[in-house]
């Protein structure tokens, strides 16, 4: 494979429209890309009009996303937790699933099962293979704007966590849907929101963060863990997790033993945009250990994005900064996970 493709691996994009735009299908047919990312809300405008608007429409659109041509077929992605935390919403005619927090509340693993079963059930009559989700942040601060206000978390209980979360993961992955487990190394016990700004988690975060991780890891559940953007500098005394090499190298993968997909939180976040540049987040994150970086294409949209990283990346290949051989890492771990759910044959 070319390494211009194997670099579309790299990236899951968004876009504006209820239809596919022109720019984004050209970048589908030309590889640019590893698969999209699907949204309701705009940030950018500040307004529910992004990609979803009904159930109809929203088939409509994942049929003429599958039906364009690529090179290798693509992820078609969404972040469907549930409650408040859900794309699919009952005002557009889609089923109403409970949020995470009444789920753990009623701590019932069965219970849990079925209505994530119900969950990805119509994930996967809309054409939908991965969900970016569940939020396995444990409710350490319960003024948590992003996660406790938003009833995002099972449980202040790590136990509790990942017994739901594992519930997820298993509705999902037997109607072939994959996963993506949420925010590493954990943004519980944040009291900002990352969309908006620098988050240091320093005097809050502790080693409880990680037990649903080990938990989800140890019993073969993960496929892939998305990183958020939280300063610990504890654990990095220069960089979030998303661009920190001892985060993802030394814990994720070296501590943890993860071996899968590492997927990053949007990059267009404020924690990243606001003190990065973009060329330093990509960089930075392809040496920490990213193998695909999200941009849902909502804070400042660019169609060509893709065309953007692509064209980066290419240019420090050439120049010696990033190797081929780190790309092939990403691109062989992206293949396996796509082959596995039959996206690939």
């Amino acid at each position: 494979m070319d390494i211009e493709y194997k670099i579309g691996q790299m990236i899951l994009i968004g876009f504006k429209g209820y239809s596919l735009p022109e720019a984004i299908k050209n970048q589908i047919e030309n590889g640019f890309v590893s698969g999209v990312n699907l949204h309701d809300y705009d940030r950018g405008e500040n307004k529910f009009e992004q990609n979803i608007k009904s159930f109809e429409q929203l088939s409509l659109l994942i049929n003429e996303i599958r039906s364009t041509v690529s090179e290798i077929p693509l992820f078609i992605g969404i972040s469907q937790e549930g409650g408040m935390a859900s794309r699919l919403k009952k005002d557009y005619g889609f089923e109403q699933i409970d949020s995470a927090k009444k789920i753990g509340n009623r701590n019932d693993v069965e219970y849990s099962y079925k209505e994530y079963f119900k969950m990805a059930l119509e994930l996967k009559k809309l054409g939908f293979n991965l969900n970016l989700a569940p939020v396995v942040d444990i409710n350490t601060n319960l003024k948590n704007p992003v996660i406790s206000l938003k009833d995002r978390s099972f449980s202040s209980s790590s136990n509790k966590v990942s017994k739901h979360s594992e519930q997820f993961i298993k509705a999902h992955n037997d109607l072939n849907i994959l996963t993506s487990v949420k925010h590493f190394p954990g943004h519980g016990s944040s009291n900002v929101d990352s969309h908006l700004g620098f988050v240091d988690i320093t005097e809050s975060w502790s080693e409880d963060e990680l037990i649903p991780y080990e938990y989800l890891i140890n019993n073969n559940r993960i496929d892939m863990i998305m990183t958020s953007h939280v300063f610990n500098k504890n654990l990095d005394d220069k960089y979030p997790a998303t661009l920190s090499k001892n985060i993802l190298k030394g814990m994720l993968r070296n501590r943890l033993a993860f071996d899968g997909v590492i997927i990053s939180d949007n990059i267009e976040m404020k924690a990243l945009s606001e003190n990065y540049s973009f060329e330093e987040i990509v960089l930075r994150g392809i040496e920490a250990g990213i193998d695909i970086f999200t941009i849902t294409n909502s804070y400042y949209y660019d169609e060509n994005i893709a065309i953007k990283f692509r064209n980066l990346i290419l240019k420090k290949l050439k120049e010696g900064v990033i190797s081929e051989e780190r790309i092939d890492e990403s691109y062989k771990r992206i293949m396996k996970l796509k082959k596995k759910y039959g996206i690939i044959s």
